[in-house]
């Protein structure tokens, strides 16, 4: 398949301090890929590097065969490349609703009516919160709240990170399984940063493994599951 997001000898790093070293990823399209490690190993801020937010970079990063590095964060949306951050950036102050209309903001179609009633048939409920706070709602339903809040954009690509980060593990397996319908039903590409290995092998069809900055690893999720190293290190086996 073709990859829909290629970084090709990235660098990356906060002022002086250098966090990404020659990483090269790719995701394909429609492809759902995982990036994992440990804290602090760089899967944050790799995609930070994506949407040109808070990090200096160097390399070549391409998004449908065009060169997004060095591109505005704003245009690189316009792309259609959305991003559900770590902890959740949900407008806690806002309704449900606001927060949706909030992710749409660089739209101009007329479609955001349907999309309305697109995404609360995933998230059925948020439908029954849609008029209420979002600092009111539970973790999971802000975890919900904000991969809904990016996918009103109509991206082709999402970039996720730490969806699984502080809930119940029965919400996790929700959560995950309405991404993997999601990328099933309507192709949106998905870039999953995770600490859960378990839960992301088992979503992702391609894996990447990062430590210290550096990809050290990359392969069909599949068989980086069954790697001696990642299991003892990572699925506790």
């Amino acid at each position: 398949m073709t990859a829909m997001l290629e970084l090709r000898n990235v660098d990356a790093a906060y002022g002086p301090t250098q966090i990404l070293k020659a990483v090269d990823l790719a995701v394909e399209e429609r492809g759902i890929t995982t990036l994992l490690g440990a804290n602090g190993a760089g899967k944050t801020t790799t995609l930070r590097a994506i949407c040109n937010m808070m990090v200096r970079v160097s390399g070549e990063i391409r998004f449908a065969g065009e060169r997004i590095d060095g591109k505005a964060t704003e245009d690189i949306v316009r792309l259609g490349v959305a991003h559900a951050p770590d902890g959740r950036g949900t407008f806690l102050d806002l309704t449900v609703e606001e927060n949706l209309r909030i992710g749409a903001y660089t739209r101009r179609d007329k479609g955001i009516a349907a999309d309305f009633d697109r995404l609360y048939g995933y998230f059925p409920r948020l439908k029954e919160r849609r008029r209420q706070q979002a600092g009111t709602l539970s973790g999971g339903e802000q975890q919900m709240l904000a991969i809904s809040r990016a996918l009103m954009l109509r991206p082709k690509l999402l970039l996720l990170d730490e969806p699984s980060f502080g809930l119940a593990p029965l919400i996790v397996q929700e959560i995950f399984r309405i991404l993997r319908t999601i990328n099933r039903n309507e192709g949106v590409g998905m870039l999953l940063v995770e600490q859960n290995a378990n839960i992301a092998l088992e979503l992702a069809d391609h894996a990447y493994l990062i430590e210290t900055g550096c990809i050290v690893m990359g392969g069909p999720a599949a068989i980086i599951a069954c790697d001696d190293a990642v299991r003892r290190a990572y699925l506790g086996y």
